[in-house]
This record gives structure tokens, C-alpha cells and sequence, in this order.
């Protein structure tokens, strides 16, 4: 069983910035690939920013220059640091992960619960 468990969303005034944590944890023998989605209320999910292991990292044109995807392998943890942030930024942010497990090898997607994301005055 694995588990993506996701921290640091809040309420930030526009210009500021914030840090999204999303750690994965249980039976996991390789992670093949990170990223960041949000949804805003009546909206679709979208793609923010995604780190495929070894290929390139790919940023929605709404976040370029302002967020910046990163992945620490050894503690199976992906950031989303954003700065700059503006109210179009409000949503509840995903964290997704691509992950082969240790006691099937097979991969699987799987998701964060969700965090809260909030740019008001």
C-alpha cells in the first residue's frame, strides 16, 4: 500500500508565496514520475507542473517564472514552490505520482488528498 500525503497550502496575500510538500510512503520500489495538479471550484483538474524521472520538466504557461517544481528521491518527496502568487492561483492543489511498488513491480498513479490553496487581500 502506498500513500501521498501533501502539506503547506494556506491563505497568502497576492505576491506571496508558498510551499507545497507531498511525501509517498509504503511498499515503494521506484518512482517514475512527480508532479503538481489544481482544480478550482467549477473547473476541471489541470496540470501546474510534472517531473518525469530523467525526462523534462514541464510547466502550465500560468506558473512559468513563478513556480518551481523539485523532487528530493531519497525521502520520496516532491515541492511546489510558489511565488508571485495571484488570486487565478486559488485551487486545491494534487500532488500525483507514478510509483512501482515492491511487492507487485507493477506501476500504479497515485494521489495526494488534496491541500487547500488560497490568494486573497
Amino acid at each position: 500500500q502506498v500513500q501521498l500525503v501533501e502539506s503547506g497550502g494556506g491563505l497568502v496575500q497576492p505576491g506571496g508565496s508558498l510551499r507545497l510538500s507531498c511525501t509517498a510512503s509504503g511498499s515503494i520500489a521506484s518512482i517514475f514520475f512527480m508532479g503538481w495538479y489544481r482544480q478550482a471550484p467549477g473547473k476541471q483538474r489541470d496540470l501546474v507542473a510534472v517531473m518525469p524521472s530523467g525526462g523534462t520538466t514541464h510547466y502550465a504557461d500560468s506558473v512559468k517564472g513563478r513556480f518551481t517544481i523539485s523532487g528530493d528521491n531519497a525521502k520520496n518527496t516532491v515541492y511546489l514552490q510558489m511565488n508571485s502568487l495571484k488570486p487565478e492561483d486559488t485551487a486545491v492543489y494534487y500532488c500525483h505520482m507514478k510509483i512501482a511498488t515492491i511487492i507487485s513491480g507493477a506501476t500504479f498513479d497515485y494521489w495526494g488528498q488534496g491541500t487547500q490553496v488560497t490568494v486573497s487581500s
